[in-house]
């Protein structure tokens, strides 16, 4: 037996919240373990009603919690979602108290739910064409909630027809794996919560629902609404490409191959193109997209990293599985003609002791080439200057990342690992990251401009400093 409950949120609802659970069909009704009324700490006699209701009628499991302070229209949900959570629910269907939604058609948000086909279900009033608009929905609503949808599903690739509904059904063990928590406590909680269930797959259907607007008291401040759920759609997106925390959006995949010319992996490609076949070593080779793109152009790569991912032996002539902490193993070898370390020793404890053990595996003639993210960008200074220096998921905040860099700093530790500077080519913004590495916004205007911004001042522009260097300054000697 399927558990379904109702979570009714209200809000000086005393006028309405007892039409609005009378309008619960008894076929509907007979399917429903527990009614749970949330009043967020009217100002009116909405708990009172509530409790008369409860003492009249025998028609369900009524149950009536009055917050002891406001905790806004996220936050209520928040509170009535953990408890479907404790207590048990296997579905829970959000419903308003002010009358706004139809409870006569509970049963065909539940459905879908209860036969398995999907985890939420979004009443709609813009599945059926010219609906919201008879129902009374006022025209300057209904621009806005298509506008901002049409925004939202090209921000998310998502299709939904309405973004905007507080009419909803949800698998109660789906909201269990979201971290819905930490939401906003205001209106766009409902947005929040659709971009955790894309996050996590989660199959979403939509029903058409009626529409209805009588003469209750909009609590929403229309402009700040669009502002905030625009605001968590782009966090989504820029979640999805690893950066900011990832609690609306995260990276499911691990570090992928950069292509664009100007992202570290295509300055270290511009670097050794045209070079006769070499001998390489990729010292933290990850999932070995830039071994795999060297292999292609005639060069024997060895790749080392801590784990062996899918297909990473395959890209590559050699892989060795070794922890960097504890430097590079015997089994490497020596006498490479280029060594690598692709945005790695920032994930180290101890740099210097990798770039000296890199050093040592090259021959007098080759080369060894670095890149690191630059702690000095535009993009960390403005967090730190406004007090919000918070990790990313990747990126120069990368939270896996135990040093940070300028490039003075990066200089001076190649410096004492005996390294001699021979050519650099920086990286401006992680255009690859976002989806954007083959768009027009790279070889078009902000494209040249933010390279010649690069060119003009590193230090604030270069997002990743990329030197090659050759392993042996005049008068260094060769460990051991």
């Amino acid at each position: 037996m399927v558990k379904v409950g109702v979570l009714v949120v209200a809000y000086n609802a005393e006028t309405t919240l007892r039409r609005v659970l009378d309008r619960i069909p008894d076929a509907t009704q007979l399917h429903l373990a527990e009614v749970l009324v949330h009043d967020d700490h009217s100002t009116d006699d909405t708990t009172s009603v509530a409790r008369d209701y409860e003492d009249d009628n025998s028609r369900f499991h009524l149950t009536v919690v009055r917050h002891p302070k406001n905790l806004g229209y996220g936050g209520n949900q928040k509170a009535g979602y953990a408890y479907a959570i404790n207590h048990g629910w296997d579905v829970v269907v959000l419903l308003h108290g002010d009358g706004q939604y139809a409870p006569e058609i509970m049963g065909e948000l539940i459905e879908p739910i209860v036969n398995g086909a999907a985890d939420a279900v979004f009443g709609s009033r813009m599945l059926q064409r010219g609906h919201a608009r008879q129902g009374g929905m006022p025209m300057y609503k209904y621009a806005g909630n298509r506008v901002l949808t049409a925004a939202q599903n090209f921000l998310t690739g998502l299709t939904l027809s309405e973004w905007h509904s507080g009419y909803r059904a949800y698998r109660v063990s789906a909201l269990a794996q979201l971290p819905f928590v930490g939401n906003s406590d205001g209106f766009d909680f409902d947005t929040e919560i659709i971009l955790q269930l894309a996050d996590a797959g989660m199959r979403i259907d939509e029903v058409p629902i009626p529409t209805y607007y009588g003469d209750e008291i909009c609590r929403v401040n229309g402009l700040q609404y669009a502002k905030d759920v625009i605001v968590d759609t782009l966090r989504y997106r820029l979640g999805r490409s690893g950066f900011g925390s990832g609690r609306l959006g995260r990276v499911a995949e691990p570090y992928g191959f950069k292509p664009s010319p100007y992202s570290s992996h295509g300055r270290i490609l511009q670097m050794v193109h045209g070079r006769k076949p070499m001998r390489i070593l990729d010292v933290g080779c990850g999932p070995g997209w830039l071994a795999n793109a060297l292999t292609d152009a005639g060069h024997t790569v060895v790749g080392v990293d801590v784990a062996e991912g899918d297909g990473v032996a395959a890209r590559m002539s050699r892989f060795i599985v070794s922890d960097l902490a504890d430097g590079l193993p015997d089994e490497v070898g020596g006498d490479f003609d280029l060594v690598l370390a692709a945005d790695i020793i920032e994930h180290l404890v101890d740099p210097s002791r990798i770039l000296t053990d890199m050093a040592a595996r090259v021959r007098p003639q080759g080369s060894i080439i670095v890149s690191v993210p630059n702690i000095s960008h535009w993009y960390p200074r403005f967090r730190i200057a406004t007090g919000r220096f918070d990790y990313d998921q990747r990126g120069v905040l990368d939270a896996t990342h135990l040093r940070f860099f300028t490039r003075r700093r990066f200089l001076r530790v190649t410096e004492e690992a005996g390294l001699e500077r021979v050519a650099h080519r920086h990286t401006g913004l992680p255009l690859d990251a976002l989806g954007l590495g083959d768009s027009r916004l790279v070889t078009g205007t902000v494209g040249r401009v933010d390279r010649l911004l690069v060119r003009w001042w590193p230090t604030m522009f270069a997002y990743q400093f990329v030197y090659e260097f050759s392993p042996w300054r005049a008068g260094a000697l060769r460990p051991g």
